[in-house]
């Protein structure tokens, strides 16, 4: 064995531990108040069910897919909050915590997955790109986003920073390592959170990289950390120090967020048929809401009426979520051909006149069976 070995272990930052135990860090000091740890609780809470209502609704036919974030609910809700008012997050397809606290409505988020919306709000409105499917890209447009803040001079202690967020499947991409390079070259206002849920689809971690993530910055010429994903507070603490570092001109991050997916890759996944049970359990102990519970309960800062307002809040809130989802109109066929380009495309005008064409077919085979 290496005489490294110890040296070599991944430093893992962590402020509040599952067993509620809160251990602060030296190098990232909270400020903390209980009325803003109660506020991180209710965040958990309510975007958990969110999320568990949209599988439901998924399972009922009413949304064609849904990436679940259970367990990476911390991971979300702390970088989130980090967020200033100016800054700009690009997500993938799984950040509905991130989602949630830059106000995002839950029809628009909804109506992509039911496929009635091309995107769904203003990402300039909220500070919050839309969703991306294509893996990694949006690493590349975070960088490209945060390199024109830099040209326009938007760095500074009041300016702005980006924040991209992606998988550590995604960090197998040729996208997402030319972002780093990007980013570290030109010394771009942007923070890398990579929130590694140990899975990249049915590929474990160790079929994505033999170190671990947070030390390919140090390749690209940036810093690096990893924090202990299923701790809101750390997640917090790090990505608000990640994102003062951009906002001042002093480059990139790259925040590994080390967690675990607790359900399927999406409702099209079936996760038990390339994981086992016993690893599942092992990290139900880690729970980021758990842990805050824990918290609040040992140190007196909330009693049971306030969780069950919480619950109550969950349930009225699930009860919306269905409501919203079975309410959005199906747009007209013809919508597709929208907006594709700013200007008239003579491409997309004939697909769209075939289209048209195609759609009549069915009402003239209509007409006839009628006479």
């Amino acid at each position: 064995m290496s005489d490294n070995t110890a040296h070599d272990e991944p430093e893992l930052i962590q402020l509040l531990t599952p067993e509620g135990e809160l251990t602060g860090h030296p190098d990232y000091p909270l400020d903390i108040g209980a009325e803003e740890i109660r506020a991180l609780y209710r965040d958990l809470v309510l975007v958990r069910r969110v999320d568990s209502e949209a599988v439901s609704l998924q399972r009922q036919g009413e949304l064609g897919l849904w990436a679940s974030l259970l367990g990476q609910e911390a991971a979300q809700i702390g970088s989130g909050r980090a967020l200033g008012e100016r800054d700009m997050a690009f997500p993938s397809y799984r950040e509905h915590g991130v989602a949630w606290c830059r106000n995002i409505a839950l029809d628009g988020l909804l109506g992509m997955f039911r496929g009635v919306t091309n995107g769904g709000w203003d990402p300039y409105e909220y500070g919050f790109h839309l969703y991306t499917i294509v893996i990694g890209s949006q690493a590349l447009h975070a960088t490209g986003y945060a390199m024109g803040i830099q040209r326009d001079g938007e760095v500074g202690e009041d300016g702005s920073a980006v924040i991209a967020y992606f998988g550590d499947g995604a960090t197998s991409q040729g996208d997402t390592n030319e972002a780093f390079n990007f980013a570290a070259v030109n010394n771009a206002p942007v923070v890398f959170f990579c929130q590694n849920n140990q899975w990249a689809i049915s590929e474990p971690l160790e079929r994505q990289s033999r170190i671990p993530i947070y030390r390919r910055a140090a390749g690209f010429g940036f810093p690096g950390v990893r924090i202990d994903g299923n701790d809101v507070l750390a997640c917090l603490a790090v990505t608000r120090a990640a994102l003062k570092n951009a906002r001042e001109g002093n480059g990139p991050t790259l925040v590994e967020a080390f967690t675990y997916r607790m359900g399927a890759h999406t409702t099209n996944d079936d996760p038990t048929r390339y994981r086992i049970a016993a690893e599942l359990d092992e990290w139900k102990a880690k729970d980021p809401i758990l842990r805050v519970r824990r918290y609040l309960e040992k140190n007196g800062l909330a009693d049971e009426d306030f969780f069950a307002s919480i619950d109550t809040e969950a349930d009225t809130l699930a009860e919306r979520v269905r409501t919203e989802c079975r309410a959005l109109p199906d747009p007209e066929p013809l919508e597709i051909f929208h907006e594709v380009y700013a200007e008239p495309n003579v491409h997309i005008e004939q697909q769209r006149s075939e289209f048209a064409e195609y759609l009549a077919s069915f009402e003239d085979v209509g007409a006839e069976g009628g006479r």
